[in-house]
């Protein structure tokens, strides 16, 4: 049993810096900080704190399921945790990021999260095309939602609530492809919630900038985990090996001569077969030796 079982136990809502925004098991919020200069907790971590006066210090943090990670190009942090699925907000108009797309799945995948893709603006021209690009994505048994978050609301929250009931959802998409409009559609209140937040952190310059945890109701059992633009996914906690093993059309075909095949050059190999015969999309396979050559480096 930790020192610390006998302490509050809070879900970390929001952060910045060291400053945290932690939720009691009745739903009160109150600013935290973490206990000496390390502060390592994310969006999603249950800490045990203790209250001091108005606010609150951080303890420990307690074993997680899962972690994400983004990277820049400095270093690799972690943002979130203990997430059950994440939904993929990609739109008809702007056209998005195979490359990104990839990289998202790839991390929930390695992290033992359920994913989903939702298409957005399915009411424009171009929506065939768009559908034509994710459909590898169905191939390999993957959700894909079809939805207009401003040409049909309602039936677009129709859609769209079942996947997310009573789950930690996170939610994430390029700019430009509806994210807020989603957020503000399925979460009550959603502006005034992180202005609240912001003003307890006295951080109102960064409400565009920070993960953020909304309850979508007052039952608090479905949430919304939004970090603002596309997350550039760290995937150094990966090995390069064993990359493959997290994409599933790969995965799929990897019937190879070498039990160490690296998919790239060896003979008999079953993913290039398959990629050969139109089974892999090219694109996917052209990303899967991009990101093979990143883990490569970094091993070295």
């Amino acid at each position: 049993m930790s020192r610390f079982s006998n302490l509050d136990l809070g879900l970390v809502v929001r952060g910045h810096g060291r400053h945290y925004i932690i939720e009691d098991a009745d739903g009160k919020r109150l600013v935290c900080h973490p206990r000496g200069k390390k502060s390592d907790a994310v969006v999603g971590d249950q800490v045990r704190f203790a209250e001091s006066g108005d606010e609150g210090v951080i303890e420990a943090v307690e074993p997680r399921r899962n972690l994400l990670f983004r990277q820049d190009e400095w270093k690799t942090k972690s943002f979130a945790a203990n997430l059950d699925q994440m939904l993929v907000l990609v739109a008809v108009e702007p056209v998005f990021s195979e490359s990104q797309l990839a990289r998202a799945l790839i991390a929930a995948e390695s992290a033992g999260i359920r994913m989903a893709i939702a298409l957005n603006k399915t009411d424009l021209p171009g929506t065939d095309g768009a559908r034509e690009r994710l459909a590898p994505y169905k191939a390999m048994g993957l959700t894909v939602f079809d939805v207009a978050l401003k040409a049909d609301r309602d039936g677009s929250r129709a859609t769209l609530t079942p996947w997310l009931q009573d789950q930690r959802s996170f939610v994430l998409g390029p700019s430009g492809t509806g994210k807020s409009t989603l957020i503000n559609l399925l979460v009550k209140d959603a502006q005034a919630q992180v202005g609240e937040i912001s003003q307890a952190l006295n951080s109102g310059r960064h409400t565009t900038t920070t993960t953020q945890w909304y309850w979508t109701d007052d039952t608090r059992t479905t949430a919304l985990i939004d970090s603002p633009g596309f997350q550039q996914f760290g995937l150094g906690q990966i090995a390069a090996a064993d990359l493959w093993r997290f994409m599933p059309d790969l995965r799929e075909h990897a019937d190879c001569r070498f039990a160490n095949c690296s998919h790239i050059h060896e003979p008999s190999c079953g993913v290039r077969a398959a990629v050969d015969q139109g089974l892999i999309s090219a694109s996917r396979y052209r990303i899967y030796g991009e990101i093979l050559e990143e883990l490569q480096r970094k091993s070295w």
